[in-house]
């Protein structure tokens, strides 16, 4: 399960962050995951549960996941697509070239912290 790894990346940055920014509390921690990334947003909810437990930064703090849709430019008929793999064909003219735009990141988007 290699959310483990990822929720613990993300616990260090957040200690990175109170670090540079002087804050002693992280209580809320908003994270985008895009549907095409290799994530299961529910293991990063079990995960950094299991993870911020005992640490004084994130002990007790909420993980709220954004989800991101995947989306593709096609390159037949130059449209913004909306795609749920990265081998969709195009909805609108069933072209089978497309470029993912988006929806594979996985980033903290904010946080509310004490």
């Amino acid at each position: 399960m290699h959310e483990m790894s990822l929720t613990e990346g993300v616990i260090r940055i957040l200690e990175d962050q109170a670090a540079t920014h002087g804050f002693t509390k992280v209580k809320t921690v908003w994270l985008e995951i895009g549907e095409l990334s290799t994530v299961v947003p529910e293991s990063m909810e079990f995960c950094f549960d299991a993870v911020a437990r005992g640490n004084p930064l994130t002990e007790g703090a909420r993980l709220e996941i954004i989800r991101v849709p995947g989306t593709a430019w096609c390159m037949d008929c130059s449209a913004d697509i909306k795609v749920t793999s990265r081998v969709d064909l195009c909805p609108l003219c069933d072209g089978a070239k497309i470029t993912v735009t988006g929806g594979e990141e996985m980033r903290i988007k904010e946080l509310e912290v004490e």
